[in-house]
Order: C-alpha cells, then structure tokens, then sequence
C-alpha cells in the first residue's frame, strides 16, 4: 500500500509502505478519509514544533475514518464492511497515569503520527492500517465517513470542556476559530453555555463559528478594540478557551475574563509570557488541556444522532494523490477550514 510519508521540512512523498500483520484482537481497515490537523501542518512545514522534531520518515495522520477490511479472530462486534470511526489513541492501560484514569498522559502512549517519541509512531494516512478493536467506534447509516472523521478534533474541543468544568449558563470567549474552535462552539451549545462570543483574524473562520453556534463573532484584523467592551467592571467572561496559539490572545483574555474565571489554553503556541500580576490580582484559574480519551466515544455519539453537525467545517476534500497540494491549501487561512484527504475506500467498497 501507499501512505503519506514526511521526510523532512515541505519534503512530503506517497511512499510505498508494509502493512502489519493481523493479530486476533484487531480489524484490518480500508482508510476512507483523513483530515489535515496543525499538527500535521507544523510537521509538513516545519518538521516538528516546539522541541518536538523529526528524526525519522514518518506517516502522517491521525483524524481518520475507514471500512472494516478483515477481523481478528478473537473479534466478536465488528465484521467486514462496517464503517467506523478511529481513535488515534492507543494508551497502555497499565502505567501509574492510566491506572488514575489519565490516559491521555500514558507514560507509553502510540498516538497516531507523533515524533513524541523515538522511534517513531507513524500516522494513519494510509491506504490501510490495522488497529486494535478498541478503537473502533461503530457509525450510524445516516452519518457518512467524511463527518465521522471529525471525530478526532470534535474530541479535543469536548476535553477542554471537560477540563474548563461546568459551562452551563456561563459567558464563553474562544480565541482562535479554526476546526478545533469551531467544533468547540458546537461542544459548547451542546454544553449550554449561555452566550458563545468568538474571535479571530480572518472573515472564514468566524462565518464558520456562526454556523456552529456563536452568538456574536469579532474580526480583530479589522475591529482591533473589538474585545475592549468586555473588560468593562474587571471583565465579563466566565470562561475563555484559547485555540489560536497566540500569545497575544492568551494575555488579551486576562482583561475580558471575570475574576475567578478559568482559561483553558488548547492551541500549541511555544512559550508566552503572561502578566503574572494580574493573573494573581484577578485569581484567574489557567488551565491546559491535552488530547482526550473517554471523549472520542461521546463524539461519534454526537456525530452519528446529528447532536453536532460539522458540514461547515469541511472545507475542501482532496483525492490521496494530491496529498501535497491538500497540505498546502490546508496551510492558507483565508481559503481553507479543514481539509480532509479522501483514501477512496468507499469507491473500492462500492
């Protein structure tokens, strides 16, 4: 089979790539779709981020759906031909972090397409991969597999949630509206937050954020001040999520955001420095979230009951063997939202 191998810096190949043995608790899968995150564009552009780099070739990949091929012989829920969505996360089960219930901070995690460690662990664009059946999640008839990719990103934006606490009545700002924001707006309305104000820099991203929920969307390339009306009485936000990966906008939610109020930071923007003063004099709780685990399954949940529409985050659907000319239109913001890889496994089932 082929799979979409990173070997350096904007050096991105469809190479030839061994498919692994079937043991009796996996399924054999026919990738469908696969959507383009920023970490696969940090590492298409960059080779890495941060002190994370790449050492070695590797698959790219890990926001996929796909079509059950074969299943192993201990296998009893699934069969050939269904359609899933998949986990990229493969937690031991065993160390000190799983055993809290922590896995997402598995001391021996194999996150799809990371060079977290070494060697090492290659993605999931390929044409098909073999997985554990735990990381299977069965799809609903109605639900197709280019939704059911959504799967990944619609995760992280319900484990910041999560890592936010109650949202329910609360005034929310998320910073930053791409996939991973705009699925988060949705996960907020699911959430009942009361009002979802959303900021960005770009006119796509926040038409996006309308559709998925926000209640009032702010263009700060164009309106500059347009978050200074909330810093009125030492702010009016109960709660921020930044997904940009702007420092900018991390230290901008410390004027808007009410004391005690909490800020979840998602998005990877290197290292910041914030005003600790006000933090201190504010009592803000800053928050990281990373990844997700029990999550992805309330997310196809989601997905499959239609509870969570993604169709306005699906930008573009690029066929496999334009896979760089996917990663570059991924890479422009002001054309693109998410761009998803079409493996074309459902023209081979059909």
């Amino acid at each position: 089979m082929k799979a979409i191998v990173c070997h350096a810096p904007e050096d991105l190949r469809l190479d030839a790539f061994e498919t692994d043995a079937l043991g009796p608790q996996q399924l054999a899968v026919r990738v469908a779709y696969g959507g383009i995150c920023g970490s696969d564009l940090h590492y298409y552009r960059h080779g890495g981020f941060g002190t994370v780099r790449i050492k070695e070739p590797m698959v790219l990949g890990h926001e996929v759906s796909g079509i059950v091929s074969a299943v192993g012989a201990e296998v009893k829920n699934f069969a050939p031909g269904q359609r899933i969505a998949i986990s990229p996360s493969r937690p031991c089960g065993v160390c000190q972090y799983c055993q809290k219930g922590h896995h997402n901070h598995c001391l021996d995690m194999r996150f799809y397409g990371s060079a977290m460690r070494f060697p090492h662990i290659q993605g999931a664009f390929r044409e098909s991969l073999v997985i554990d059946a735990s990381q299977a999640h069965p799809l609903s008839d109605k639900l197709s597999l280019s939704l059911a990719a959504l799967a990944e990103p619609l995760s992280v934006g319900l484990h910041a949630i999560q890592r936010a606490g109650s949202v329910f009545g609360k005034q929310v700002l998320v910073t930053g509206c791409g996939p991973i924001g705009a699925l988060l707006i949705a996960g907020l309305r699911r959430a009942g937050a009361a009002r979802i104000v959303a900021v960005d820099v770009a006119d796509k991203p926040l038409a996006c954020a309308r559709a998925m929920g926000a209640d009032e969307t702010i263009n700060l390339s164009t309106t500059p001040d347009g978050l200074a009306p909330f810093a009125v009485n030492k702010g009016v936000f109960d709660v921020m999520f930044e997904a940009s990966g702007n420092d900018k906008a991390l230290r901008s939610g410390l004027d808007v955001v009410t004391p005690r109020g909490v800020i979840v930071s998602i998005g990877l923007g290197g290292d910041a420095a914030l005003p600790l003063n006000q933090l201190v004099g504010k009592e803000l709780e800053l928050r990281g979230t990373f990844r997700f685990h029990e999550e992805f399954a309330v997310a196809v949940r989601f997905l499959n009951e239609g509870l969570i529409d993604g169709r306005p985050v699906i930008s573009h659907v690029i066929d496999f063997d334009q896979a760089t000319q996917a990663f570059e239109l991924a890479s422009d913001k002001s054309q693109a939202m998410k761009v998803q890889i079409n493996f074309g496994a459902e023209k081979a089932a059909a």
